[in-house]
């Protein structure tokens, strides 16, 4: 039997609908939580960063940690892995990523107008009719852009990226199984050889992304055709043919793999230089520092050794980013305008724990340095610093993170 991909907006009583399918069919149920959980076993990656490549928002760290199109690539090997079983039912934004190449999938979308929406926000969720339309606009934002990001389509729901559109506003939940269940029977969607390659391709691919991702290759393009493997390189290089053979070394140990050719992308001859990337360095860091010619100076200083931060100029800024963003390391001045270091070193402690704050003052004294210990600090440097001191205790601060992270995964 074929498998059923499923697409919806929210509330469309989708989960009603979906759940009697699953009962008709008997079939097998993977939602993108499963995916996620599936990426997340395979890559270290915690889930809930995973999760965020549906966001509409992208963090501003991601320049330089890349998780957004680290965590595609193992979203990708996750449901490859996943469509090579029978008889199983795949929800949410993961179906998108399935190749049209892939045939035997029968391509649902369950959609409805905004008054059945609201309708259903109301009477099954019990939410206000201002608090439904913000979340169905936020949703339905989120689901436009990834369509838009994969398809280059601005209508998530439009009919050609689907085999049936199920407007749950006008068919019963009955009506709607009934059709999802008799074109499963179809001729056109039974597994064949050429479907079944293009699985094998898309996993295959996925399996050369991650691996080029784990090199600390990025944003290229990969795919295969009879276990043909193309890598299209969409960001200039200085050094084009030793990148080529990197890749080719990489790719071409990869079990499956027959053959590894290099073309070059439209995006190769912009102005931006493509380089490896080394994802064990520090790449989250929040320098928080009033002074702003320092502030930006040492910000260039670490990105030239590989560490990526970015740059608030007073501690509202500062409790203001965290709570819409990751960072991970925060360098923190004591002695600002408006809330100050010792402040700012609480909120943080007390709603972001996991973030390690290493304060770098120039009016410090022995009692602010065992205050700061004592709320939590990492580490209590005085100005000026060297450069190399204040790299090796962001590295070290980085190791404790990685550590905390890992005892959580276990």
């Amino acid at each position: 039997m074929a498998i059923v991909s499923i697409f919806n907006g929210i509330f469309c009583k989708e989960k009603n609908l979906t759940n009697a399918l699953l009962k008709e069919t008997g079939y097998k149920h993977f939602k993108d939580t499963d995916i996620i959980s599936k990426a997340s076993r395979l890559s270290g990656m915690p889930k809930n960063k995973i999760e965020k490549t549906f966001s509409t928002k992208t963090s501003i760290f991601n320049k330089f940690t890349h998780e957004k199109e680290r965590s595609l690539a193992y979203l990708k090997l996750a449901l490859a892995k996943v469509l090579f079983e029978k008889d199983i039912v795949v929800e949410g934004f993961t179906t998108h990523l399935i190749p049209k190449e892939i045939t035997h999938v029968l391509r649902v979308c369950i959609i409805a107008d905004l008054k059945f929406r609201l309708l259903v926000a109301e009477k099954e969720n019990d939410l206000k009719e201002s608090e439904a339309v913000k979340l169905i606009q936020k949703k339905d934002e989120d689901s436009a852009l990834w369509v838009n990001m994969l398809h280059k389509m601005q209508d998530p729901w439009n009919a050609s990226l689907y085999d049936i559109i199920a407007p749950s506003n006008k068919m019963d939940e009955a009506g709607i199984v009934d059709l999802i269940v008799e074109n499963l029977g179809k001729n056109v969607l039974k597994i064949n050889k050429l479907s079944q390659r293009a699985l094998e391709d898309f996993k295959l691919s996925a399996e050369v992304e991650v691996a080029l991702c784990k090199e600390g290759y990025i944003l290229l393009d990969v795919s295969s055709q009879n276990g043909n493997v193309t890598l299209t390189i969409n960001k200039h290089v200085l050094l084009l043919s030793r990148l080529e053979d990197d890749l080719r070394t990489i790719a071409c140990v990869i079990p499956g793999v027959k053959t590894v050719k290099t073309k070059l992308g439209p995006d190769f001859y912009k102005a931006d230089i493509y380089r490896k990337h080394d994802f064990e360095m520090p790449t989250k860091i929040l320098l928080v520092d009033d002074e702003r010619e320092f502030a930006q100076t040492l910000s260039e200083r670490l990105l030239i050794r590989d560490m990526g931060s970015s740059v608030t100029y007073d501690g509202e800024s500062a409790l203001e980013l965290i709570q819409e963003d990751e960072p991970e390391v925060m360098i923190l001045d004591l002695r600002m305008p408006g809330i100050d270091g010792f402040e700012v070193l609480k909120k943080v402690k007390a709603t972001n724990p996991d973030i390690e704050v290493i304060i770098l003052t120039g009016h410090g004294s022995e009692a602010d340095r065992q205050d700061c210990m004592k709320l939590g600090a990492f580490d209590y440097l005085q100005k000026p610093v060297d450069i190399d001191e204040l790299s090796e205790t962001i590295k070290r601060a980085n190791e404790q993170i990685r550590l905390k992270q890992k005892l959580n995964a276990e």
